[in-house]
């Protein structure tokens, strides 16, 4: 169950459960995780990846230990709001994935999240190399903790 708008992917989502988050590259997959009441999106870890079996499977694995009910891709819209070849790329592995695993997936506009995740980093005080192995987790967790608030303000 693929869904655009995060109102029908709160429908298909039980009233609790943790959810990930996903920052697609074209090099790697940053992942992140929220607690079991939706409140908290937290970094977890940066995949390197190789072909999309290898992929699923580690996502697979991650899913499966932490009991995650849903997935949230970053959708790379372009800034104008028009879909280009790497929002393409990221349905396909939506797509993909869902053969895989059966579980709601939405989409989430991602637009500037790599820019956030990069200035509260820099923010941080984080070293260059430091900050290259975490932005693409750090952007996920921005990632999903929009979907969250979104999820949170739908509740109310």
């Amino acid at each position: 169950m693929i869904f655009d708008a995060i109102e029908d992917f709160a429908r298909a989502l039980g009233p609790q459960g943790a959810l990930a988050g996903l920052d697609l590259g074209t090099k790697t997959i940053g992942v992140a995780v929220s607690d079991g009441l939706r409140r908290v999106a937290s970094p977890l870890e940066t995949i390197r990846r190789t072909r999309f079996s290898d992929d699923a499977a580690r996502l697979q694995e991650i899913l499966s230990a932490r009991d995650i009910r849903g997935l949230v891709l970053g959708l790379p819209l372009n800034m104008d709001g028009s879909e280009g070849p790497r929002c393409q790329s990221s349905r396909a592995f939506a797509r993909n994935f869902s053969r895989v695993r059966a579980m709601p997936i939405a989409f989430w506009d991602e637009r500037l999240s790599s820019v956030a995740a990069e200035r509260a980093l820099l923010e941080a005080d984080t070293s260059r190399k430091r900050r290259g192995e975490v932005i693409d987790q750090v952007a996920a967790g921005y990632i999903l903790q929009g979907a969250l608030d979104r999820l949170a303000h739908l509740e109310r």
